[in-house]
């Protein structure tokens, strides 16, 4: 029998059904948990005026034991797509990096650490892609999450998809570092 209070007590906890792992620190010199996007960090591609797609800065601290690479997700649960948005995803991030530059996420992959990789984001391209939500939908989170992975190189095809991802990460994530920001724009 399915266990409805299990499920409503799940509710749209991004991790509640993904291993357990150890929570570490992340940081921006860009943004701030539980704060609005600046407008760079908003998308032109998307037709928000003054949006420029540039990623934020981050920079993580406090992974555990064992850590040998790291993922980086942006990642908005609230678009009305019925399966969320995924804003950046980068794999492979080397264990030594532990700092990513404000517009790391350019679509040519050049501002990335040696041997990382990004996948499309759901607007069609590579790189990062900015919040844009739709007007008068109210406000949208974004979760910006650090994974602590326990393998140096997950080995996944360059136009495989971000579920993908994020099964290929199952069983490989120690540890979890997340920030999320709000973005909005009135009717």
């Amino acid at each position: 029998m399915v266990d409805i209070d299990e499920l409503a007590r799940i509710g749209n906890d991004k991790f509640a059904r993904l291993e357990e792992a150890v929570e570490f620190s992340v940081t921006s010199n860009t943004v701030t948990h539980g704060e609005e996007w600046p407008l760079a960090q908003y998308s032109g591609a998307m037709g928000v005026p003054g949006g420029k797609d540039i990623s934020p800065h981050l920079s993580w601290s406090g992974a555990p034991e064992g850590t040998k690479s790291y993922a980086v997700t942006i990642f908005d649960p609230d678009a009305p797509t019925g399966s969320g948005f995924w804003h950046w995803s980068v794999g492979n991030i080397p264990a030594h990096v532990t700092e990513l530059p404000e517009n790391a996420g350019r679509p040519d992959g050049s501002g990335l650490p040696e041997g990382a990789f990004q996948l499309k984001h759901d607007g069609g391209d590579w790189g990062f892609i900015g919040a844009a939500p739709p007007a008068g939908h109210g406000a949208h989170r974004y979760n910006i999450t650090i994974h602590a992975l326990s393998v140096e190189k997950l080995d996944i095809p360059r136009d495989a998809s971000n579920a993908f991802f994020g099964f290929n990460r199952f069983g490989k994530t120690l540890g979890r570092a997340t920030l999320t920001v709000y973005g909005i724009i009135e009717e």
